[in-house]
C-alpha cells in the first residue's frame, strides 16, 4: 500500500559557494577600509570636514533615491495609462543603488555611488547585469526559482487546495487491484463540491 505522505530524509549538508563563504570577510575588510580612510582624511583636514562630507553624502543620496523613485513611479503610471506594460527600468534600480551607497557613511561607498550615477556606467552595468540574469534563469534547474511561476500554474491551475491523503492499493494485478472490466490507468473526474 502506498500513501501520499512524504517520507523524511535527512537533508544533505550543502557546500557554501565561494562568494557566500568570503562575503562576511569582504564586508569586514570594507568597513575597516572605510574607517581607516575617514581617519586619514580627518587627520589631513579636520573632523568638521569629514562630518560635512558624510552629511553631504546623506543629503545627496536621499535626493537621488527620491528622484529615482518618482521617475520609476511616473514611468509605471504612464505605461499603465497607455495600456502597455512597463518598459525596462531605465536605470532607476542602479540610480537607487547609487543613492543608497551615497547615504552609507564612508568615502569609498560615496565614490561608488557617484560612479553609479554616471549614465554610461549605468547603461554598461545594466546590460551586463541583464545578460547575466538571463543566463542564470535559462540555466536554472527544474524545481528552482527559474520556473517557480510555471510550477504554480501547472500544479494549481484553479487555485483550489484539497486537503486529504491519497491511498493507492497496488494489488497483485497492478494499479487498481485488478478491477474487472476496467482500465487501471483510466482518468477519473475531478472531485468537486
Amino acid at each position: 500500500m502506498t500513501t501520499g505522505a512524504p517520507t523524511f530524509s535527512a537533508p544533505a549538508r550543502s557546500r557554501r559557494s565561494r562568494p557566500r563563504r568570503f562575503l562576511p570577510l569582504a564586508v569586514a575588510a570594507w568597513l575597516v577600509l572605510e574607517i581607516w580612510l575617514l581617519t586619514v582624511v580627518a587627520g589631513a583636514t579636520s573632523g568638521l570636514v569629514v562630518f560635512l562630507l558624510l552629511l553631504a553624502g546623506i543629503v545627496a543620496g536621499s535626493a537621488v533615491v527620491k528622484h529615482a523613485g518618482r521617475r520609476a513611479f511616473r514611468n509605471l503610471n504612464e505605461a499603465l495609462q497607455s495600456g502597455g506594460s512597463p518598459s525596462r527600468g531605465g536605470g532607476n534600480g542602479l540610480m537607487m543603488l547609487g543613492g543608497l551607497l551615497l547615504i552609507l557613511p564612508g568615502l569609498i561607498s560615496d565614490a561608488l555611488g557617484l560612479l553609479l550615477l554616471v549614465p554610461p556606467v549605468q547603461k554598461a552595468l545594466g546590460r551586463r547585469t541583464e545578460r547575466a540574469l538571463d543566463r542564470r534563469l535559462r540555466a536554472a534547474a527544474p524545481g528552482s526559482l527559474g520556473d517557480a511561476f510555471q510550477q504554480a500554474r501547472v500544479h494549481r491551475p484553479d487555485g483550489k487546495v484539497v486537503q486529504g491523503e491519497v491511498v493507492r492499493d497496488d494489488g497483485p494485478d497492478g494499479p487498481g487491484g485488478g478491477e474487472p472490466g476496467g482500465d487501471p490507468w483510466e482518468q477519473r473526474p475531478p472531485l468537486t463540491r
